[in-house]
């Protein structure tokens, strides 16, 4: 895809890296790539394809958290917690990078419920 603007590239890179608000604001790893998606999947369509992916990826990353902590009682936890959150936070910014060289990143493992 040559004819992606930079605005739009700066757009995708955007919705990877709003995940980063989850950070700070419960469940903002969902909140911050679907209003990306949200506001800008009408009018850029690579913003769309990537606030979809993102938005996707975050979702299932937070089920595996969520599993992962449930997992602390019986041990096996305490090594996929911090497994989950490095592979959330490795793959989140390769796909940012991606994106901002107009590349359609694809998280692996990831589940498509938003279509």
């Amino acid at each position: 895809m040559n004819d992606i603007s930079q605005d739009e590239k700066t757009w995708g890179m955007l919705a990877h890296l709003s995940t980063l608000v989850g950070l700070i604001i419960p469940f903002g790893t969902v909140l911050g790539p679907l209003v990306v998606w949200l506001v800008k999947k009408d009018t850029m369509p690579f913003v769309a394809d990537q606030g979809k992916e993102a938005l996707n990826f975050n979702i299932t990353a937070l089920i595996a958290g969520i599993v992962s902590f449930l997992l602390t009682f019986v041990l096996i936890g305490l090594v996929l917690l911090p497994l989950v959150g490095l592979a959330w936070l490795v793959l989140t910014i390769m796909a940012a990078l991606a994106a901002n060289k107009g590349e359609e990143y694809r998280y692996p493992w990831t589940l498509r419920l938003v279509k």
